[in-house]
């Protein structure tokens, strides 16, 4: 590092957020960066540890080389930092976005001080790419007559599509909804990633490097996935962790009670352009709404709920509120389970926690109209209901954000009756599900888990899909941590 004393002679610089106010009338990020003079400093602070856990498995799941990159901004050799980090992580715009950081959380630095502000400096690489032109379309030289499906697409499918892409395979992207992007189009809120400037115009480059995608195809349901492996040299199934957690109380049969997706996939929709009719639109305007699940996706139904208008939300939780700190049980540099409000919740929900919900009550019409619920306490992995704390929590839209179980199972596993696990996740072998030539990777694979771990699956599927196909290995090995280009 060129700055030995940066980690002393700067103090943490965040982005501004714009006020609560001002911010809720819109959908759009509401971030302000730092200029380029205060970046470079916030790469000073990176400091000589000698071992950095921010990029070890502790801290970045792709393998970010963080120290690196930080010195280049440092120096203000900013296409140098754009190229490292490129070469380990196919959508920074995206996870300097929405990740939660584990390598921040790994950093040495935060061990005593505030930690490196590394999430920031990758948003900024990136941006100043764009800006300047550095991210443009990178055509493969030649192409090795191969072709590859890839059902789903999600940050997994997209990172082993442009992966495959760059070794000069044929790849086509095949989406059941109108857009691309899976979650980080549909679950994702437009103002945490948005979707025209960020999620397409990544896209976009994808499309003139080569890769073709096809949208409004649901593959297993109105295509067989036979017919993809009929045409094409390997499949791969990216299709996510689309079956969401239910709650099978009584009165769940009541009106305005939907999946969390079910909302949020209908927002991100409508900021795009697209209408819905009065039967079929999910509104939080003027109701009083209660999110069950107290996560990110439940975060983003109280950020979505808010600007429509709401009267009221409240996000509910089953579980005991988390520490504000590190306890003996989440030693550095172990990501930390710890509790930190979201914007969405800063910007004016009510946060219950240990709330067990009994029953959902409706009217006479059969319209939802509260929750009967009961405070609990935790005993080791059990609880207890507290005896004279049952209360009723008025709801007139009611959001269930509690998770999901795993792949939906009744398309493409159903078709090639795929060997599932234990946690109806697609099996595999490495990345080779049980059908010779078909692979799976992400959450459709692994459960449901980070955009970021999605990005670090697609990459090593690609790897091994590769040499599948060439019976020798053309890329470098991704999971050598080492440089992942051609």
């Amino acid at each position: 590092m060129g700055k030995i004393t940066g980690f002393k002679d700067y103090d943490r610089k965040n982005f501004t957020l714009a006020p609560v106010e001002e911010r809720i009338k819109h959908y759009n990020e509401f971030t302000t960066p730092l200029d380029e003079a205060d970046m470079e400093d916030q790469g000073a602070r990176c400091m000589d540890c000698g071992v950095p856990f921010c990029h070890s498995s502790y801290g970045c799941p792709v393998g970010n080389i963080i120290p690196q990159f930080n010195d280049q901004v440092y120096r203000g050799r900013w296409e140098d930092a754009f190229r490292t980090l490129m070469s380990t992580n196919n959508f920074p715009e995206f996870t300097g976005r929405v990740c939660p950081a584990p390598c921040e959380s790994a950093c040495v630095l935060g061990l005593h001080e505030t930690a490196v502000g590394i999430k920031n400096i990758e948003y900024s690489i990136i941006e100043k790419a764009y800006a300047e032109g550095w991210m443009k379309p990178n055509l493969p030289a030649e192409r090795t007559g191969k072709s590859i499906a890839i059902v789903g697409s999600g940050p997994a499918g997209l990172a082993a599509a442009n992966q495959l892409n760059k070794a000069g395979h044929t790849v086509t992207v095949y989406e059941k909804d109108a857009r691309i992007g899976g979650l980080v189009r549909y679950g994702i809120p437009n103002f945490k990633l948005d979707k025209k400037n960020v999620v397409e115009r990544r896209v976009n480059l994808m499309r003139q490097e080569g890769i073709v995608f096809a949208t409004n195809v649901n593959v297993g349901v109105d295509l067989p996935i036979s017919a993809l492996q009929q045409n094409n040299d390997a499949v791969i199934i990216t299709t996510g962790a689309g079956a969401p957690r239910d709650l099978p109380i009584e009165g769940r049969d009541a009106n305005n009670i939907h999946f969390a997706m079910e909302f949020l996939a209908q927002a991100n929709s409508k900021v795009e352009g697209e209408s819905f009719s009065a039967d079929e639109e999910i509104l939080a305007a003027g109701k009083d709404v209660v999110v069950i699940g107290g996560g990110d996706t439940g975060s983003d139904c109280v950020g979505n709920s808010i600007r429509q208008g709401a009267k009221s939300v409240t996000q509910i939780e089953l579980m005991p509120k988390a520490p504000d700190a590190r306890t003996e049980d989440m030693p550095w540099p172990t990501y930390p389970r710890i509790f930190k409000l979201s914007t969405s919740q800063a910007e004016g929900a009510v946060l219950d926690f240990n709330v067990l919900s009994k029953s959902f009550i409706k009217d006479n019409a059969g319209d939802v109209t509260g929750i009967n619920c009961v405070r609990i306490e935790w005993e080791g992995r059990g609880f207890k209901e507290l005896e004279g704390t049952e209360f009723v929590l008025k709801a007139d839209l009611i959001m269930l954000a509690m998770g999901f179980l795993g792949p939906i199972q009744d398309d493409v596993i159903a078709e090639l009756d795929l060997d599932t696990d234990e946690r109806s996740n697609i099996k595999t072998t490495g990345f080779a599900t049980s059908v010779d030539g078909v692979f799976s990777a992400g959450d459709s694979r692994r459960g449901q888990s980070l955009v970021v771990w999605a990005i670090h699956e697609g990459r090593e599927c690609a790897v091994e899909v590769d040499e599948f196909l060439m019976e020798r290995r053309s890329m470098l090995n991704c999971k050598s941590r080492s440089y992942c280009e051609l």
